[in-house]
Order: C-alpha cells, then sequence, then structure tokens
C-alpha cells in the first residue's frame, strides 16, 4: 500500500487548470506542492503568490524530456499530469504514466482526449501489482459528468440519450493549451454512439441551443454549444450499454467568436484549410481579449430514458456558476480524490478512466463551500401528480417557506384570504412610478 500522497507533484503548475488545482490545495497544510514546468522562473513566481497553508517548491519538468529521470530526482508520492494538450502528446504519449509506474507512484490527470482516456486501461494490470492507481480524466468531462448520469438514472430501466455541455464564463480565461486542443481536433471526425451504433460527428461543426436553468436560480441565457472531443464519447457507451446517443458540447462566448471558430472548422471539414493549430496562439489572444456578457457560467447534462413500465422519461441537471468560482470546478475532481486520500480512503489500484471515483455527493460538499448551485428537473410520470408550482421549481420547491408551499400545494381550485399592508414612497419621483405602474394607494 503506497503512503498518503502528501508530496503532489502538478506538471503544469503553473498553467490554467494545475494552477486552478494547486490553489485548491494551496490551504491545506498537510499537503507539499511541488510546481513543475518548463519554465522555472514562472513556476517560482507562481509559488510565491499562492496563498499560505502547504508547503511548496518550484522546478524545471520537461514532460517531453527524461520522464523515468526527473520524476526519481523529486521522488512525489503523487504526480498530476494537467500540462496538455493531451490530443497532441506525439508517439510516446504515456511516458509519464510509464514512469510512474516504474517508481510506484499514484497518477492522475485531467486529460480531455477521449483516445488518450481510453488508452490508458492498458496499464492496468501493471498498476494493479504495483499497488498504484492510474486514473486519467479526472475532470468535468468524464467524472462529474458520470457521477451526475449515475443520479438522473437512478431506478430507470433503460437509458436512451445523453446530452451535455459546459458554458465556461467570458472572464473564465482560456489557457493556450485548451485552446490547442480544440484546435487540432475541429473541423475532424470524433467517434460516438448514433442510434444505438458505433458512428461519427465531425468536430465543432455540430451545434445545438440550450439553457442551463437550476430551479430557484436566474437562468444563464441560451447558448450555442457545439461538439467537443471528449472522454465521455468513448466512455460513457461502455457504461450504459445500450444506449442510443451520447453528445457533448462545449458553449463558448460571446457567441459571434464561438461561430467563428465553427466557420473555421467547417474550413477543415472541407479541406480548405490543413490544419488550425498555426491559428492557437491568435485564437487564444481574441479569446482572452473580447469578453462581454454575463460574469457566470454553467454545465447541464439531460437524458432520456424509459421507467419500469416502459414510460418514457426526461431528466436534466443544472449548474451555474457566479463569478471567478465557475473555472475551477475542471479541477475539484482532482481535490476531491486528493482530500479523499489524506483522510485515508485512497482509490482502487488500477489504471482507468475516473468515472467510477468520485460520486456526485463528493462534488456538492466542494460546491457548498462556493457560490456553486446544482438542480434537476424531470418528466418523470409520478411529477404529473405534484402540483403546478412544485413541477416548475424543481428541486428549488424544498427551499420554500412551509407556508408557501401549503398555499401552492393544490391540485385544483383554491380559495385564500389574507391581508396586506401598502406602503407608498413620498418623493415625487416615487409617487410618479406608482402612478405609472398602477400600484395601489397606501393603506
Amino acid at each position: 500500500m503506497n503512503p498518503i500522497p502528501t508530496k503532489v507533484l502538478i506538471l503544469g503548475g503553473y498553467g490554467t487548470f494545475g494552477g486552478r488545482l494547486a490553489q485548491l490545495l494551496a490551504g491545506d497544510a498537510r499537503v507539499t506542492l511541488l510546481i513543475g514546468g518548463r519554465s522555472l522562473g514562472q513556476a517560482k513566481t507562481f509559488c510565491d503568490r499562492l496563498a499560505p497553508g502547504a508547503s511548496r517548491s518550484a522546478l524545471r519538468f520537461d514532460r517531453d524530456g527524461d520522464a523515468l529521470a526527473q520524476i526519481r530526482a523529486v521522488n512525489p508520492d503523487l504526480v498530476v499530469d494537467a500540462s496538455g494538450p493531451f490530443q497532441c502528446y506525439g508517439d510516446d504519449p504515456y511516458r509519464i504514466i510509464k514512469a510512474c509506474l516504474v517508481h510506484g507512484i499514484d497518477y492522475l490527470d485531467l486529460a480531455d482526449g477521449s483516445d488518450f482516456v481510453k488508452g490508458v486501461a492498458q496499464f492496468d494490470r501493471e498498476a494493479r501489482e504495483r499497488g498504484v492507481f492510474i486514473l486519467s480524466g479526472v475532470s468535468s468531462f468524464p467524472v462529474l459528468t458520470a457521477a451526475v448520469l449515475r443520479r438522473l438514472a437512478h431506478g430507470l430501466a433503460t437509458l436512451g440519450t445523453i446530452t451535455g455541455g459546459i458554458a465556461p464564463s467570458p472572464y473564465a480565461g482560456v489557457g493556450v493549451n485548451v485552446i490547442r486542443a480544440i484546435a487540432s481536433y475541429s473541423g475532424k471526425r470524433l467517434a460516438l454512439i448514433r442510434g444505438g451504433q458505433p458512428s461519427f460527428g465531425v468536430a465543432m461543426t455540430e451545434s445545438l441551443r440550450y439553457t442551463i436553468s437550476p430551479p430557484g436560480r436566474l437562468p444563464l441565457r441560451s447558448i450555442r454549444f457545439s461538439l467537443v472531443d471528449v472522454p465521455d464519447l468513448q466512455v460513457l457507451p461502455a457504461l450504459w450499454p445500450g444506449l442510443e446517443s451520447a453528445w457533448m458540447g462545449a458553449g463558448p462566448v460571446p457567441e459571434f467568436l464561438h461561430r467563428m471558430l465553427n466557420g473555421l472548422a467547417w474550413l477543415m471539414r472541407l479541406r480548405l484549410l490543413p490544419s488550425l493549430l498555426p491559428f492557437s496562439f491568435l485564437i487564444h489572444q481574441v479569446s482572452n481579449r473580447v469578453r462581454w456578457g454575463e460574469h457566470r457560467g454553467g454545465m447541464f447534462v439531460a437524458i432520456t430514458g424509459t421507467d419500469a413500465g416502459g414510460v418514457p422519461v426526461t431528466r436534466s441537471w443544472h449548474l451555474l456558476a457566479e463569478g471567478d468560482d465557475g473555472p475551477v470546478i475542471p479541477s475539484m475532481a482532482c481535490q476531491a480524490i486528493i482530500e479523499r486520500c489524506l483522510a485515508g480512503r485512497r482509490p482502487v489500484a488500477g489504471a482507468r478512466a475516473a468515472t467510477a471515483d468520485l460520486e456526485l455527493e463528493d462534488y456538492e460538499a466542494l460546491f457548498a463551500r462556493r457560490t456553486i448551485y446544482t438542480g434537476s428537473r424531470t418528466s418523470d410520470p409520478a411529477a404529473a401528480t405534484q402540483p403546478l408550482y412544485q413541477r416548475i421549481l424543481g428541486d428549488a420547491w424544498r427551499a420554500l417557506p412551509a407556508p408557501l408551499r401549503a398555499m401552492h400545494h393544490c391540485m385544483g381550485p383554491q380559495v385564500a384570504a389574507g391581508q396586506a399592508d401598502v406602503l407608498r414612497g413620498r418623493h415625487p419621483l416615487a409617487r410618479l412610478v406608482a402612478f405609472a405602474m398602477g400600484f395601489p394607494a397606501a393603506g
């Protein structure tokens, strides 16, 4: 059994996702953070800016170099690969995993490439023999989506379709490696399930609109989502055999920039452009400078299926993150697993996509510390017997005061009587507004 992972090496530790993970762990004095990257200067500067708590040190780490020697020199308890883009890791994409296995070190990554995450299973036997866990795709896609799906699918006899999407705030700040990943697959075929059969979609050229609306919260504006390469496309059909379709998208804003990226993807699809990778830096600069819209982001997962009686059911889960809390969500899965390890609850040894290593309750405990709100909506047959307001409000119904629930818990005509005091301002402007709106007189 490996020791509790107190010495955590984060590759790409001063980058977008690695940096946010370091910030999430920085206040925990039980952890020693090793911030690794190609630039020692940037790693040192980042360490100096972290909140006090965890011990931290900077080091130069080139993942394209001798990974075996570099990891041996550091001797961490856990390696987190947050460098990416995982779609561009070359001829030997698993060199970090191989080095961790040689040294018997646990490993997590935030991979978003479907092929990369699926291929990690080839190391399962060796990881079990060494007693280490090698978990891939430890991020919103597919860990959070899989946890949400388990809750949404509870009690269903069949699960037919899965649709999901993430909508980052325009102020979230997108890393250049994220843009490089998108550029690497835009306009190219992605393997997915359609009509219950293996099929394909073309990345960033297929789109849909969806409104993220957690019950009891002001919804996001209707957002355009476009198909992206995420591990869910390959791992979810294996988790739910018989699935008819799975589709996952991203909804970056402002929408006109999103549509420009759709246009570039179409040029790739029509083979009028050889690659979008040369445009990565330009896209990155524009997306991080042209910012307007709501300073909030969100995510949704929607399913269709049937209940035990064969009746069609539609369910959806919605997440809303206010301000700067949304950008940390992709790094929360690694945070949750590390915190579980610190509490003595290590993941089972083996190499796999981390789709079953966290539940939604693990996320909800972290969401509760921030302005992140979630809720579900359903069209279950049982919901048809509920009062109108309860059906509309969904999960938010339970948060209403008991008198309001009693007032609206009716299935037919209901008469209510009461008394209210009407107060009006005395300022001339207040009187004018009250007159214009037709408000009642004070009394």
